[in-house]
């Protein structure tokens, strides 16, 4: 996250920060392609930036750029990355932050050496870690939290026997969010934050050894699912094998995975904590088929999170699902548009109603949230000028009513439209006949009551860790006024 700024951009969408992949190769696997492959099954994870480091016996070659995984890498670009292992990352940045310097993986050069650095994550004690670096004489050249990680493993580096001493060392100093990889000369090495907060797993071919925050960018190098990375563990992997260190995990459950990982983030076919993530937004529609039932004619999703809940809502109602909204998947994303006239005209361009499924019918529509509550209601309009004689709107997520610190980008209390308004209220701004939202404390059962520990703050208010006072104030700001549409739809 840019550590010094917090999310302007008007998007209705939610973005997580990023996504890290990560090789040591035994000859088994090319590294460069395999992170390549890796980059493009995680690109939903990161659309801003990418990056692939590789170690060629302790000389690290890499190549990062501002795009897409297929705009930035072409053949001759990872022909020339030879090495036997390697970092990659993507990233999604905050506005502010979208600069080509901010790209990942962080290459540093020190005394000991050279350290690259892919993290996917925020540290809530940036600010104040960075601001003693800084006194004590460090220069940064970006403003993300991964720079603070670099400059914490190298200053303790310095006084420690080990890489993986140092990453110990510097864990003990981070607060918050951090699926980290780290590459030194020999050692590729992998950490997870006490809390879990941010997916990181780990895959096999013959000896080669594979890091991912999904699965299925595992599934897209050829690996074999291991494992996740527990909470606070180091994993390590060089010439002699792979050694587990456990010394920051925490002695009671402490596990606090983003929920929203199952919700919105990760992809469809991607198996998070031993729970898949298909399975758990079919059984979230299912829960609002039964919370929230309605005569319809048909179950429709919005692409592409929504799919999968609308799935499981048409299997416990017997309303049949159809393809009723058509996804652009070749347009920008809409909160990049300078003006909001701009980004409406961007939503009617992305998604768009099919006509001969939803014209003269009762749908019910399942999207995963409503964070601003900007752009559900064109979604509705357009449904109703296409013919649709009743819309029902069902969310297979509970109301955000606070902001997210762990690297998530919701926004403030004040931009969050279910801060001000009731359900009936935020039903009459989406012009839908009926809203229904996933019960929050049905999230254990969305998740088939299999999850050993999830953060829920951003629906509860109840987060894992002590928030800083300026993040607090930090998220306090106001936002969109929806009281106008109100007055006027009760006139």
């Amino acid at each position: 996250m840019d550590s010094s700024k917090f999310s302007d951009c008007f998007s209705e969408e939610l973005h997580e920060e990023c996504g890290v992949f990560g090789v040591y190769s035994d000859g088994a696997i090319n590294p460069a392609y395999a992170s390549y492959n890796g980059l493009l099954a995680l690109q939903h994870r990161g659309q801003e930036s990418c990056g692939i480091a590789v170690n060629d016996r302790g000389v690290i070659s890499y190549h990062k750029d501002m795009g897409l995984v297929s705009e930035v890498f072409s053949k001759e670009t990872l022909a020339s990355l030879e090495g036997q292992m390697s970092v990659a990352h993507v990233r999604y940045s905050t506005a502010g932050g979208s600069v080509p310097e901010n790209a990942q993986p962080l290459v540093m050069r020190y005394v000991k050496g050279v350290l690259a650095i892919a993290h996917n994550g925020n540290l809530t004690n940036a600010v104040e870690i960075r601001k003693e670096l800084e006194h004590r004489g460090a220069i940064f050249q970006t403003t993300i939290d991964s720079e603070v990680i670099a400059y914490l493993i190298a200053r303790e580096r310095v006084h420690s026997h080990s890489v993986e001493a140092a990453v110990s060392a510097a864990m003990k100093q981070l607060d918050g969010s951090y699926s980290l990889l780290v590459m030194s000369p020999r050692k590729l090495i992998a950490a997870r934050d006490p809390h879990g907060f941010r997916p990181l797993c780990m895959g096999k071919l013959e000896g080669s050894y594979v890091f991912a925050s999904e699965s299925c960018a595992l599934d897209a190098a050829g690996a074999e699912f291991v494992r996740d990375i527990e909470p606070g563990e180091i994993v390590v992997v060089d010439d002699r094998g792979i050694t587990s260190i456990k010394d920051n995990c925490p002695k009671k459950s402490k596990k606090s995975l983003c929920v929203f990982e199952y919700i919105y983030f990760a992809r469809t076919d991607s198996i998070i904590d031993g729970i898949g993530v298909y399975e758990s937004r079919k059984e979230a529609g299912r829960i609002l088929a039964r919370e929230f039932p309605v005569d319809a004619d048909l179950v429709i999703g919005v692409p592409e999170s929504g799919i999968d809940a609308a799935i499981g809502y048409s299997e416990e109602s017997g309303i049949p699902y159809e393809k009723g909204i058509v996804k652009n998947n070749y347009i920008g994303r809409t909160f990049i548009k300078p003006t909001q006239q701009e980004r409406a005209k961007s939503v009617r361009l992305k998604l768009n109603p099919l006509l001969t499924s939803v014209k003269g019918k009762r749908v019910v529509m399942i999207d995963d949230s409503i964070v601003r509550g900007t752009t559900c209601d064109r979604i509705v309009t357009m449904l109703r000028k296409a013919g649709a004689k009743e819309v029902h709107l069902r969310i297979s997520s509970p109301p955000f009513t606070w902001p997210c610190y762990y690297g998530t980008d919701i926004p403030s209390k004040g931009e969050l439209i279910a801060c001000k308004h009731t359900v009936d209220e935020i039903c009459k701004i989406s012009g839908a006949d009926s809203l229904g939202y996933l019960p929050a404390d049905k999230l254990s059962q969305m998740l088939l009551n299999k999850a050993n520990g999830i953060c829920t703050a951003c629906f509860t208010g109840k987060y894992p860790t002590e928030i800083p006072q300026k993040l607090l104030e930090g998220k306090e700001r106001g936002g969109v006024d929806f009281d106008k549409k109100l007055v006027k739809d009760k006139q």
